[in-house]
């Protein structure tokens, strides 16, 4: 079975067929999904969907872009959702300098404020970081590392910085993106992070793997993503498929 450590089926690509597209995940092989939160919105429908389908679980967290939206009362509010049976992981957190919608300092604040919701209800994180490397590794070895770790998911930095993260107790997500021809970068990383430190994940509805790049993406892809893990790391598939679902219920204990 395989585990897609990163959704996002609550977005609005999904509206005109998400309940047919979900009944066919298990029959497909898709065993797990953890719907992760990005806004309010998104950390309200994640739950709703983790209480609808027993193969969904959610992550409660605010993404870099929308931390202007928090407040004292919406913070003990996350921290409610995350003591509730199917939350798995406080994400998606971090730190966003591409888009800038949001100052350095405020999304700094928030990405702190949620690395301490995790550990305070013991949960893993689930990391987003762009064009931010080592603001956000700097942030997490001093305020998380070594207490209850998690996904530093869609890593895009280099393979020497996934293996930092590594020494510090993180694991790597691997989605679509590895298959693209001229993702060099994410080929040496997927070669270079033991496989018992990698997980897969979609980001759907973007980052669809090749030969679907550039149309929605969904968990039904994530074969094309071990498959090319296996390619890089001289593996078969059903060893990726075995060991990334074995690496997913570990970070996410509460499976």
């Amino acid at each position: 079975m395989i585990f897609d450590t990163h959704a996002h089926y609550d977005d609005e690509a999904f509206e005109e067929d998400r309940e047919e597209l979900l009944a066919k995940m298990v029959s497909a092989g898709i065993g797990g999904i953890v719907n992760v939160g990005a806004s309010v919105r998104g950390i309200r429908a994640s739950q709703e969907l983790s209480e609808q389908y027993p193969f969904v679980w959610a992550a409660v967290g605010v993404h870099p872009d929308e931390v202007g939206s928090l407040n004292e009362e919406t913070l003990q509010w996350m921290y409610e959702l995350c003591r509730k049976p199917k939350t798995v992981a406080v994400g998606e957190i971090g730190l966003d300098y591409y888009w800038d919608k949001e100052s350095h300092e405020l999304q700094k604040e928030w990405f702190i404020r949620q690395l301490k919701m995790a550990k305070e209800t013991d949960l893993p994180v689930n990391i987003h970081s762009r064009d931010a490397a080592q603001d956000t590794f700097d942030i997490m070895k001093e305020y998380h590392a070594g207490t209850t770790g998690g996904i530093i998911h869609c890593f895009s930095s280099s393979a020497q910085m996934a293996l930092e993260y590594v020494k510090i107790g993180y694991y790597i997500g691997i989605g679509g993106v590895v298959t693209f021809k001229n993702a060099r970068v994410m080929k040496e990383v997927a070669a270079a992070v033991p496989l018992d430190r990698i997980v897969v994940e979609t980001d759907c509805p973007y980052l669809a793997p090749v030969p679907n790049r550039g149309k929605r993406n969904s968990s039904l892809y994530l074969p094309l993503v071990i498959e090319e893990i296996a390619r890089i790391k001289d593996l078969s598939a059903q060893e990726v498929e075995k060991a990334t679902w074995e690496n997913a219920h570990r970070i996410y204990r509460k499976l």
